[in-house]
């Protein structure tokens, strides 16, 4: 940590000396998540830092209702309406905010996703440059990761939980998982595997109660992939059923510290991070050096490292400050 802040320091300086010369840039962040998402706080804590580094005027705009496209759109169109020099934003749908980044790009707008991209990436979309984690691939190395803690006999069903259906970092997510079980099930002819989806939520509660129905009516469940952390509320469900650590197996996405409490306690097994940190700060240095230098944005794939309970301790600080 102490050497990340000195970094930081040193960073700001030779950055921020040379910004205050200059106006400060205009940047709006537009999201599709409500404030209260733990994530998006690590998001927010880059993106707050960075700007801070380069002097820039910055605003991140959260929906009222999670993943609600329209009030994001909306969001979008009234930061355009700010001329700003760069727009940042999740594109959790294939044509919702097609026209709205056109029509930025062509008032001369900085336009990077983050966290979320179009499925066609720059071929689906004007925007510039995507910032996030490839989560097929994501999707696919958290299930083959937990595969290893599979039964070695007898039948295994799976869970998915499809937080936001529709929304492209859930269905893809979704998809790498499901992906890994079909080359489990071609790897294991002899052996009965099954995996269904269902619309799981975005929300603790919401989550604990749609899966802790589920397994009530399917208790020969293995294992259950949540695409976002809400996993962390299944978690409870078991443990205020008596149901041991392992026994339904859990695995899903960041680190925040409501997982990290049930990694440790041995309920979930796995997670992914794709720090949220860097989400939030490399944009808005791309966004300053295309300014002072020129130079375009460029895809950066934040990860998709393997998290294990014995982890956690090395993590934990760094996630409650959120930098993970």
């Amino acid at each position: 940590m102490k050497f990340l802040r000195t970094m930081t320091a040193a960073a700001a300086l030779a950055v921020g000396s040379q910004a205050a010369a200059q106006d400060p840039l205009e940047i709006v962040f537009t999201i599709h998540s409500g404030p209260a998402n733990t994530f998006w706080q690590a998001v927010q804590l880059g993106y707050q830092e960075a700007c801070e580094m380069i002097g820039a005027n910055c605003q991140m705009v959260f929906v009222q209702t999670d993943g609600s496209i329209p009030e994001q759109a909306a969001n979008m169109e009234a930061a355009l309406a700010r001329s700003p020099d760069a727009l940042l934003t999740s594109i959790v749908d294939d044509e919702a905010f097609d026209d709205i980044i056109a029509r930025a790009r062509e008032a001369g707008v900085t336009v990077i996703s983050v966290n979320v991209d179009d499925l066609e990436g720059a071929a689906g979309n004007a925007r510039q440059a995507f910032v996030g984690q490839g989560f097929i691939p994501a999707g696919y190395g958290l299930a083959r990761a937990q595969s290893e803690n599979f039964p070695e006999e007898g039948p295994i069903h799976v869970l998915v939980g499809v937080s936001g259906p529709g929304q492209n970092w859930s269905e893809q997510r979704a998809l790498g998982i499901t992906n890994f079980m079909d080359d489990f099930i071609a790897a294991n002819p002899d052996r009965e595997v099954s995996y269904e989806r269902i619309d799981s939520g975005l929300d603790l509660a919401i989550v604990a109660d749609r899966v802790g129905a589920y397994l009530n009516a399917n208790p020969q469940t293995t294992a259950y992939f949540d695409t976002g952390f809400w996993h962390a509320g299944v978690a409870g469900v078991l443990r205020d059923r008596g149901v041991a650590p392992g026994e339904v197996l859990l695995g899903g996405f960041a680190l925040v510290p409501v997982v990290l409490d049930e990694m440790e306690a041995g309920y979930i097994q796995v997670q992914v991070d794709q720090q949220p940190f860097m989400q939030g700060f490399l944009p808005v240095m791309m966004v300053y050096l295309g300014a002072r230098a020129g130079l375009s944005p460029v895809d950066v794939n934040t990860g998709e490292a393997l998290v294990y309970p014995e982890d956690v301790p090395a993590v934990r600080d760094l996630s409650e400050a959120g930098l993970r």
